[in-house]
């Protein structure tokens, strides 16, 4: 359990990393101007040419990677809720790497989701635990 949260606490590590060099990348390519085909392919030129970007792209891969390998080893009601702590990931990483000005009423949700996480959690802690079941008399070798 305890490296199953390791990883998913690495994996919100890349996906918070993920959304601020998307965020960087396109606002340093001058943002989305009009809507349209024209803009559309305008903006992924210049993300097929941006580090930023593509870094960003990376990130958001090795989070996916995580988020799979995850899946495979846990219940989705118990993991995919835990996916929201990424909100509180982000918004401090927007704070700190983009000096975005984040209002009360946007801590207090941050709050909210970590008290969602934390119930999750708890749950999953005391689920009860299925009995092994016992071993299967045989033959016995040699005879």
């Amino acid at each position: 359990m305890t490296k199953l949260l390791l990883i998913l606490l690495i994996g919100l590590v890349f996906e918070a990393a993920g959304v601020v060099l998307l965020k960087k990348g396109i606002t340093q390519a001058g943002g989305i101007q009009a809507n349209g085909v024209s803009e559309v392919l305008r903006v992924v030129k210049i993300g097929a040419s941006s580090p930023s970007v593509l870094l960003g792209i990376l990130f958001e891969a090795l989070f996916f990677g995580c988020l799979l390998f995850l899946h495979s080893k846990s219940d989705i009601s118990f993991l995919w809720p835990l996916t929201a702590l990424s909100f509180v990931m982000t918004t401090f990483a927007a704070l700190v790497f983009l000096g975005e000005q984040v209002s009360a009423i946007r801590w207090a949700g941050v709050v909210f989701i970590v008290i969602g996480a934390a119930f999750i959690s708890y749950s999953e802690h005391s689920k009860p635990r299925p009995t092994p079941a016992p071993p299967v008399a045989g033959p016995v070798p040699g005879r």
